[in-house]
């Protein structure tokens, strides 16, 4: 690893004043890319700021139909909290299946998303939820957020400090993992809203990470069934092609998962 300066904020508004003083400052949360990254020489950051222990940035919380949870939230907690489990089941069921449980120890909702890894569960929950992203700035949309491979709307000097979740009718996620990394080689989150919109975020699967299927989210509109799903097909030519799997295969898994997902939504 390269040198670099190692600082513990206590604020929000104090990581993002180190933010904006630092050359190349990277916000550190549960690590589970950033250290790595930086052991193989891959980034060297000139300094590093700590946000876990910013009591803002902290906790989960119900709101009137919403769920907040801090950005530096880790992936267990959300999965074993009771007020998640019972509201949304849907995303503590996601949450315990990231990684492996040191990961889910360390790792945060808000270091998974400002990654924007195009294989992390999150950012399927985040848009067929319809979550909003709220930093030390403003407030975004899950799709004005996530942008592109590893790449969100996020400023140099900008923070996430919480996501909210709405509560819906239905959801569920169902991926197909990598069976060494855990990292989904195609998932699929399928929620229906209280005003009976249907949204169906696909994550694992597309060049361009996180991506929304209108065709199913009309046909699960109107009938709610793994059997709406069941021959809507993704362009093979948008997916990712690589050793784990063509591009064809995750187009079909994109189906599979689906159905799945409609299947224990229901």
């Amino acid at each position: 690893m390269y040198e670099t300066n190692y600082h513990r904020a206590g604020s929000v508004a104090e990581a993002a004043d180190l933010m904006g003083k630092s050359d190349d400052g990277k916000i550190l949360g549960g690590g589970q890319t950033l250290l790595p990254t930086m052991k193989q020489r891959l980034a060297a950051p000139s300094d590093l700021v700590d946000v876990t222990k910013i009591a803002d940035l902290n906790g989960i919380s119900e709101g009137s139909g919403s769920i907040s949870i801090g950005a530096a939230t880790t992936h267990a907690e959300v999965a074993s909290s009771g007020v998640v489990k019972e509201k949304l089941p849907s995303l503590a069921s996601l949450a315990s299946g990231i990684g492996d449980p040191a990961v889910r120890h360390m790792g945060t909702l808000g270091g998974s998303i400002a990654n924007n890894d195009p294989a992390a569960d999150y950012p399927a929950a985040l848009v067929a939820l319809g979550a909003t992203v709220v930093t030390s700035k403003r407030e975004l949309s899950a799709e004005d957020f996530f942008i592109g491979m590893f790449d969100t709307a996020l400023d140099e000097d900008e923070i996430v400090v919480s996501v909210s979740f709405p509560i819906v009718e239905k959801g569920a996620y169902a991926k197909y993992p990598n069976p060494a990394s855990r990292y989904a080689m195609a998932g699929v989150f399928v929620a229906r809203h209280s005003d009976g919109s249907v949204r169906v975020a696909v994550t694992g699967a597309g060049h361009y990470g996180v991506f929304r299927v209108s065709g199913m989210e009309s046909a699960l509109a109107s009938n709610w069934s793994p059997d709406a799903v069941a021959d809507i097909k993704v362009d093979a030519g948008s997916m990712l092609h690589d050793i784990h799997g063509s591009s064809a295969y995750r187009a079909n898994l994109v189906t599979v998962m689906a159905k799945r997902a409609v299947s224990a939504a229901s």
